[in-house]
């Protein structure tokens, strides 16, 4: 069937928007209308071959929608139920049986290759191959095809099913790496660098657990003053001075713990630099080139026991976390809505502009 879709054809260029032919569901697979889809950095990243999946290529990979055919093999969801879809795993792996997906050993090929795993795509115009599946989904786009298993059902009573795809990726990421990855203790410090969605929804995770210092690092004032609304309990500006000697005036031991969504190198060693002893650093943030590196003092982090994880999709199971957060929306603990703003999917380059500008803090296209 012809759908509409926003196509990545070579790094660095505007999206295209055009019409493809999607394939029917297989076995395993669903086909989702979307409702709308949130624009990540690492879709960016991908179009720019950062992340080297072939092009041309549909992205995409927070959509959420309503199913509206399913293959024969297909049990977890049926036509007319509301999903939102996540990134792809193959459920067999060591790590999938820890309920650890987004280690899957097979991720990479999942998620980034452009292709189903038997190397075909379900994206096509006339006759010429799209490269589809980013993230198990690719849902820039009026339809997407998923596995089955990377998609969550939920009940949209009460809910914009259009603006729930984020929970899929930046958001359970920000908020999974403080909840899950590092599991936050209640009265711990912590500081986030980078308010963008990622780090926003880490503050949010962090009052949830019950933080007794939030410190959002951020040059954007007005993501600053939505960290403070949020709960954040101190801000900086890292324009205005050493961006250390501001948390060790908060702190003078440093902090417990540290969420760094930048993947800048000299962010990542401040923030490693801020840590109490036997602090622990958390890294979410994609770094600008594949060649990065920082400067790690190893006899500092063996004499004060500092410890840094790199953190994946914030740990999350899927279904058990995504339906988490949406129990915390529901009870007025985790308000993502505030940070979104609503595009229509041809709109996606005013988009991609508006969200590098800092005009909004997360971009949702509605197709």
């Amino acid at each position: 069937m012809d759908i509409t879709a926003a196509i990545a054809r070579g790094a660095h260029q505007d999206f295209a928007i055009e019409t493809v032919q999607i394939d029917a569901p297989g076995p395993n697979e669903v086909r989702v209308r979307i409702a709308g889809v949130g624009l990540c950095h690492t879709d960016l990243v991908a179009r720019d071959q950062f992340i080297p999946i072939p092009l041309p290529a549909v992205l995409g990979h927070e959509g959420a929608g309503v199913v509206e055919a399913v293959g024969a093999d297909v049990t977890k969801v049926k036509p007319g139920d509301a999903v939102i879809i996540g990134f792809s795993s193959c459920g067999a792996c060591p790590r999938c049986a820890d309920h650890l997906p987004s280690y899957c050993r097979e991720f990479p090929v999942l998620n980034y290759a452009g292709c189903r795993a038997d190397g075909t795509s379900a994206l096509h115009q006339d006759n010429a191959r799209i490269s589809s599946h980013f993230f198990g989904q690719s849902s820039f786009a009026t339809y997407a095809i998923a596995a089955e298993r990377n998609v969550v059902k939920v009940d949209p009573t009460g809910l914009r099913l259009e603006i729930l795809g984020p929970l899929a990726c930046g958001l359970q990421t920000g908020a999974g790496g403080v909840m899950r990855s590092m599991a936050c203790s209640a009265g711990s410090s912590l500081a986030i660098f980078g308010g963008g969605p990622v780090g926003l929804a880490a503050v949010m995770g962090a009052v949830v657990q019950g933080c007794g210092t939030i410190i959002l690092v951020e040059p954007v004032a007005a993501r600053r003053e939505m960290a403070l609304e949020l709960g954040a309990t101190h801000v900086i500006d890292p324009a205005t001075g050493d961006v250390g000697q501001a948390i060790r005036a908060i702190l003078p031991d440093g902090v417990d713990f540290a969420l760094e969504t930048s993947g800048r190198e000299q962010v990542v060693e401040t923030a490693l630099a801020s840590l109490a002893s036997h602090g622990l650093l958390g890294l979410v943030g994609v770094p600008p080139r594949p060649d990065s590196a920082v400067s790690i003092n190893l006899a500092a982090l063996i004499t004060y026991g500092h410890r840094i994880i790199g953190i994946i999709e914030g740990d999350t199971d899927m279904d058990g976390f995504i339906l988490e957060l949406i129990d915390l929306y529901r009870a007025g603990r985790f308000p993502f809505d505030r940070l979104i703003a609503t595009y229509p999917l041809d709109q996606i380059n005013e988009a991609v502009a508006a969200q590098a500008r800092g005009d909004c803090i997360k971009a949702v296209l509605l197709p």
